[in-house]
């Protein structure tokens, strides 16, 4: 659907991304949209409000976040209705990525509103950009679950996924990601974590995940900052979930030698299954 213009002026709903740190990213287009609207709407008006202070701007402001979106899209269709301009920012970074907006954003298309992106920062495209995995294909997965089953159940679900898989998580649950990495994708599936991106502690965790989750534990800092969490794609040859290594009957000649949990993990090491997969195998083998 071509959008038409409604009301008087020219109503825009500009999407503005906004710095994910430092304050240089801004770009001058950016700032000049914001200068020139009649509202702007942000996810944490206090936070969005000193980013504006430091532009020198003094705008109309009004929050929007996860819980209130649905009763402020009215307030918002209305002043494009009136023909205003209308920016939205997020907290930091593009909108909409793993942040509020979509709802304001489908109804302002479905309205026939012009609505526009004003491109900047993002983390996971920032981060990706310096991580050395591969990137011609990649998948977004915002936030895991925060209880350990169902993270477990969504890693699972990715496990023979080729793709680059891109995950943002809160410095609090860092370690329980990097072990839940662990467990289903195996200790050497290569892993990058980027942490503070843009800021004066902009840390890369980079190797395997067991040499990152040794290197997030020697850290002392580790669990501060927001992270973005990069896991590369399964070996192709898996594609079709034919493992490049026949585990179950590597699993037969170690378990003879070796207890079920130790087969386990090196089996794990050399396919790129998951370890709690792997010991229900290597248990049934075993009972069988």
């Amino acid at each position: 659907m071509v959008c038409k213009q409604k009301g008087r002026g020219v109503s825009t709903l500009y999407i503005v991304a906004t710095p994910i740190g430092n304050l240089d990213d801004l770009s001058p287009r950016a700032v000049k949209v914001l200068a020139g609207v009649d509202l702007v709407v942000a996810e944490d008006t206090r936070h969005s409000g000193r980013l504006l202070q430091h532009l020198g701007l003094h705008k109309a402001m009004l929050a929007l976040h996860d819980y209130n979106e649905r009763q402020r899209l009215d307030a918002v269709l209305a002043r494009l209705a009136e023909g205003q301009s209308v920016a939205l920012i997020s907290d930091a970074g593009t909108p909409l990525i793993s942040d509020p907006g979509y709802l304001l954003v489908s109804e302002a298309r479905k309205q026939g509103f012009r609505v526009s992106p004003i491109p900047g920062c993002c983390a996971l495209i920032a981060a990706l950009s310096a991580a050395g995995l591969a990137t011609d294909r990649f998948s977004f997965h915002g936030f895991l679950p925060t209880k350990r089953k169902a993270r477990q159940a969504a890693l699972e679900a990715l496990r023979q996924d080729i793709s680059t898989l891109v995950f943002y998580e809160a410095p609090h649950r860092i370690l329980e990601t990097a072990d839940a990495l662990i467990e289903v994708f195996g200790a050497s599936r290569d892993v990058v974590f980027a942490r503070e991106l843009t800021k004066a502690f902009e840390s890369f965790y980079t190797g395997t995940a067991e040499a990152v989750r040794a290197q997030l534990a020697d850290d002392p800092y580790a669990e501060k900052g927001e992270y973005v969490v990069m896991v590369a794609g399964a070996p192709r040859d898996t594609e079709v979930g034919t493992p490049a290594v026949d585990a179950d009957r590597l699993l037969a000649l170690l378990l003879p030698e070796l207890p079920v949990k130790k087969a386990a993990r090196i089996v794990a090491d050399a396919t790129g299954l998951g370890r709690n997969e792997l010991y229900q195998r290597a248990l049934a083998l075993k009972q069988g």
